[in-house]
């Protein structure tokens, strides 16, 4: 990548976070991140023991391809970049709390899931620490459904559909969307788990945890998966050499690796 489109890149990142620097910065976290303190402490330690596998392989993964294909690196900033602003928004919902994207599916398209991973996670723990947005107890909850199930997700899926039909925009839309959606599904499992209803048990409480953010967050994944399109077609302008150096990647491992 040429200098030129390096500090196009930074400049379009730079503008993105000093707009959320200034109208979102900071106010209290009471968004689908799951905040410090709020999990029962043997399901804070559950989660954390069902995502750290995940972390290490992805750590692995991910310095393969950086080892192999230094160049790629620039672009797997921008792929956590784009998570990290995009989950960074605090959305308010019609029923009372907020939503947010997430900002995921871009990067899981990209490099896989278990590269995802860790980009997602070192967002979560960037915005618990900077941004009172989620917590260090909750970390591993909040990981595993933003940074391991909705990665996953938008990565079964785009493959799928590219398996399908070959419908390029189609795939990164749905997965996109995809993503956005089953982490907040996995939340509210995730809350409906620690804190089952009196009366209706998990059914009851998953119910309502879904319902608090159903409606905000449908039209909420249709815009991220929009916008994940436009950010692709971009890519695909100014960045062609890269995504087709994955593409080649992804062919080299696709009979040894299934994710």
């Amino acid at each position: 990548m040429s200098r030129k489109k390096q500090g196009l890149v930074s400049l379009i990142l730079m503008g993105v976070v000093s707009f959320y620097l200034v109208v979102g910065f900071p106010k209290p976290a009471y968004a689908m991140h799951i905040m410090e303190g709020f999990l029962p402490i043997e399901w804070a330690i559950f989660w954390w023991v069902v995502t750290l596998p995940f972390f290490v392989l992805g750590l692995l993964r991910l310095n393969r391809i950086t080892k192999a294909n230094p160049e790629l690196k620039l672009l797997l900033g921008l792929a956590g970049a784009f998570a990290f602003v995009l989950s960074a928004l605090k959305i308010p919902s019609v029923t009372g709390s907020c939503s947010h994207p997430t900002g995921t599916g871009l990067g899981a398209v990209l490099f896989g899931p278990l590269t995802m991973t860790v980009l997602g996670s070192l967002v979560l723990l960037f915005q618990a620490l900077l941004l009172a947005h989620g917590g260090l107890t909750t970390l591993g909850a909040n990981a595993f459904s933003m940074a391991i199930a909705g990665p996953f997700a938008a990565y079964w899926i785009y493959n799928l559909i590219m398996g399908a039909s070959s419908k390029q925009k189609t795939a990164i839309f749905l997965a996109a969307a995809s993503a956005n959606l089953l982490t907040y599904i996995i939340t509210s499992i995730q809350l409906a788990l620690a804190f089952p209803a009196p009366v209706g048990g998990f059914i009851a409480s998953f119910t309502k945890f879904a319902g608090v953010f159903a409606i905000t967050q449908i039209p909420l994944a249709i815009s991220e998966g929009l916008l994940t399109v436009l950010v692709w077609n971009w890519l695909q302008s100014y960045n062609p050499q890269e995504l087709e150096l994955l593409q080649l990647i992804k062919g080299r491992n696709h009979s040894n690796e299934s994710i």
